[in-house]
């Protein structure tokens, strides 16, 4: 096999082919670099055998594309076609018909200010209301039994509402009455009483306005409501006896 002849140019060597003999066997062409003598270098090699790899790639792909047409003669694709029974028909809502613009609105006219003439001296008649007496009155409403004070709580007019006197021993007995299960469960309430103090400031009647919830608390409010002493209610410098709503609270400190 006859290596490949490229001109070597250089300084000292000349222009001139050299062939070089390969040591694995075959002859290479030297580069321009390369002189006579010398050994050559794997960088020198490689460009000597690109003609070679060229060919045997060449020669390998046809031999691999013969092959796989003698292997499988026939090739198909797959069918990728779509059935149009699939498909099904969306029916489109019919048209809505936009209707007309409505008709301008005229403009208003003017008001037409007229010059009338009126008459001063204008007199009404004399009117009396005996001409319009009915001839049968209702009669008057039939006047009830009237109730004591004390019996319903009412508005009683005053000026100067009572005030608690006894406050410390109100708080004693809100702790003595407390309700010790409710206590010990932490359960507390509010309690709205109804309180009747006479001319003297005296508790006369309770009674239960707005109950908390629990029975207990109820009868434990009433029983603290009777221990509360007030001073009078005043009405200017009259002592009156009055309705009050005083809410009592159990709490658990």
């Amino acid at each position: 096999m006859g290596g490949v002849q490229i001109p070597l140019r250089g300084a000292s060597s000349g222009e001139r082919n050299q062939t070089v003999r390969d040591p694995g066997g075959g002859y290479l062409s030297a580069p321009s670099t390369w002189k006579k003598g010398e050994e050559m270098t794997a960088n020198d090699r490689l460009k000597s055998t690109n003609g070679s790899r060229v060919w045997s790639s060449l020669i390998l792909a046809t031999v691999f594309h013969i092959a796989v047409f003698s292997l499988w003669p026939e090739l198909t694709a797959q069918d990728f076609t779509i059935d149009s029974r699939e498909l099904e028909a969306i029916e489109l809502p019919p048209e809505v018909e936009i209707p007309p613009e409505p008709e301008a609105i005229s403009r208003p006219q003017r008001p037409i200010i007229a010059s009338t003439d009126i008459d001063t001296d204008i007199t009404m008649a004399l009117t009396s209301l005996d001409a319009y007496e009915p001839d049968e009155l209702p009669p008057p409403p039939e006047v009830s039994e009237t109730h004591s004070l004390s019996e319903t709580p009412r508005f009683t007019p005053w000026t100067v509402q009572p005030s608690i006197k006894n406050r410390v021993e109100v708080q004693r007995a809100l702790e003595r009455e407390y309700p010790a299960l409710l206590r010990d469960a932490g359960i507390g309430g509010q309690v709205l009483v109804w309180f009747f103090i006479d001319e003297g400031g005296q508790v006369q009647q309770t009674r239960v306005h707005t109950g908390s919830g629990h029975r207990a608390l109820d009868e434990a409010a009433l029983k603290v409501a009777r221990v509360i002493r007030f001073t009078p209610a005043l009405n200017r410098d009259k002592q009156v006896p009055v309705w009050i709503s005083l809410p009592i609270t159990f709490t658990i400190r």
